[in-house]
């Protein structure tokens, strides 16, 4: 199973590409992953951003993924039960995985209603450069509780 990662904007903070190569590197022990970055809107009315920047994550996503939106209203999940979600993902036997981080006004109607599944990290509010680490980070948490390794205890 492939996994992508969307988001908007670039990563403006060092520490996080960091964050964000490292954790990258870490996936891609256990499977194919690709991260893409749709161009973020500025200058316009949130609901136009909005719409524009959906459209161009709407166009990165392969015809046949997955797509999982990070969304503050979505179910959140402990680590070992997102484990068990990406398990189930695959064993249904999802070709490709694509996990989309929205721009600061979030996703449209029309996108969301792509989705098959929204997740939220928290109920806390994180900025949307942080997530891509946070994200990251527990799909390799995920990969290594599916594997009976030490990394999460």
């Amino acid at each position: 199973m492939k996994i992508r990662v969307l988001w908007v904007g670039k990563t403006q903070e060092e520490w996080v590409r960091r964050g964000i190569e490292e954790y990258a590197g870490r996936i891609r022990r256990y499977a194919p992953l690709e991260l893409l970055e749709a161009k973020e809107e500025k200058g316009a009315a949130a609901e136009t951003m909005r719409e524009r920047e959906c459209a161009r994550l709407a166009r990165l996503l392969p015809r046949n993924a997955r797509l999982i939106l990070l969304d503050e209203r979505g179910e959140e999940m402990s680590s070992p039960e997102f484990a068990a979600f990406i398990a189930r993902t695959r064993d249904a036997g999802a070709s490709d995985l694509a996990f989309a981080i929205g721009g600061a006004y979030g996703f449209t109607d029309n996108f969301r209603a792509m989705a098959s599944t929204r997740i939220a990290l928290s109920r806390m509010t994180f900025t949307h450069q942080m997530v891509r680490v946070f994200l990251l980070e527990q799909i390799y948490r995920g990969f290594t509780i599916l594997n009976n390794e030490p990394y999460h205890h």
